[in-house]
């Protein structure tokens, strides 16, 4: 099994920290890749004319890698509301259709097609949060509910954010191309840990950003744009989203036609050469680490936290066949103690509320040491 990585992080012993849902901490070796930027920007005299263009691509292979991708097929963008919004112009939703979300899913997949349903004149199908929390048979329940409009797209989370609810693609995917229905996937709190081909999977977009689980800075994230959808018009009309503008020569706009491949999907600006940087290291030690070995070591984790938890009174766990293994919700069917996180806080135990529940998520750098800090001091406050 993969051994706890914390020698590799800037994270004091007496810091329990349990929050890489929200954001992880930089390696090291990712700081030093930052500061590094920061001091070639600071004399950028020094700059090789290629340098940006390498950073480019060598970020664009490494987040392919973690997604079994082409490189040609995977866009630099900021966030993942701009990716959502850069897919919305290649969709065409016809008037009378459906487009799924989950509840209380992310805002970032969701209110693109909020804000276009009334205007579109299709329907915002929302897939209530089941019961039982299988997330996977509920879509599958709206996919297929009887006397309802066909489905057009299904803009969803590989994981849901809120109570780390797994969604089963794999399943997911079919009956919506039955419908010849578009798949969107906001993969934020899937990437690195658990198995994503898109190869396999096939959807239309897919994309997640580098600050949670890839251990990378904020403001980077990556769209996948399958070829059947590489086509159409980008969000920014950009210089390097074109066959031949360029400053070095003339005629300066030589070629104005769209560049092949997804990246024309390219973010203006994207010569962020010091975070990009850093984002490619970041999910190259993934990569390094390997996806199964570091879902094995977190899912060892989460089942300790679980089993350690269970017999804490007023709280209720997920089942572990449809949660993600690196994420454990805490729901507290009478409600959250009053003061609860702030107190594990001053504890040195950090974790995260959301939405009435206590969100876990260890990542590489934690230990056991932290799982058994993590279930005392939860026992402590609670039971």
């Amino acid at each position: 099994m993969l051994a706890s990585q914390r020698a590799l992080f800037d994270i004091p012993r007496d810091v329990c920290y349990l929050n890489a849902a929200s954001y992880s901490p930089l390696p090291l070796a990712v700081q030093e890749a930052g500061r590094i930027g920061v001091g070639r920007k600071g004399q950028p005299w020094t700059l090789d004319p290629g340098f940006a263009s390498q950073v480019h691509e060598r970020t664009r292979r490494a987040a392919a890698a973690l997604i079994n991708a082409e490189p040609e097929d995977i866009a630099l963008v900021p966030s993942v509301a701009y990716g959502v919004a850069t897919a919305g112009k290649q969709i065409r939703i016809p008037p009378g259709q459906r487009v799924l979300v989950l509840q209380d899913d992310h805002s970032s997949p969701v209110l693109e097609w909020m804000t276009r349903a009334a205007d579109g004149g299709f329907t915002l199908d929302i897939v209530r949060q089941p019961g039982d929390g299988d997330w996977t048979q509920a879509v599958l329940d709206a996919i297929a509910r009887p006397g309802a409009p066909p489905v057009a797209l299904a803009s969803v989370s590989s994981i849901h954010w809120s109570d780390g609810g797994a969604l089963d693609l794999a399943r997911i995917a079919p009956p919506l191309r039955a419908q010849a229905a578009a798949l969107l996937v906001d993969a934020t709190h899937g990437v690195g840990v658990m198995p994503i081909d898109v190869r396999t999977l096939d959807p239309d977009f897919l994309l997640f950003p580098t600050y949670k689980w890839v251990l990378g800075p904020y403001g980077r994230a990556f769209l996948y744009v399958a070829k059947r959808r590489q086509d159409g018009v980008p969000l920014e009309q950009t210089s390097h989203g074109r066959r031949a503008i360029a400053a070095e020569g003339t005629p300066y706009m030589k070629d104005t036609a769209y560049a092949a491949g997804a990246r024309r999907f390219d973010m203006g600006e994207r010569d962020h050469f010091i975070s990009m940087e850093m984002a490619a290291l970041g999910m190259e030690m993934m990569a390094g680490w390997g996806q199964a070995a570091i879902a094995g070591r977190l899912g060892m984790l989460t089942a300790r936290l679980a089993a350690g938890l269970g017999a804490v009174g007023n709280t209720r766990l997920p089942d572990p066949l449809l949660r993600a293994p690196h994420i454990l919700s805490v729901v507290f069917p009478a409600g959250m103690p009053p003061g609860l996180i702030e107190r594990l806080a001053a504890a040195n135990v950090h974790v995260a509320p959301r939405l009435g529940r206590v969100r876990i998520s260890p990542h590489v750098y934690n230990d056991e040491d932290d799982i058994e800090r993590c279930v005392s001091a939860l026992r402590r406050l609670v039971g």
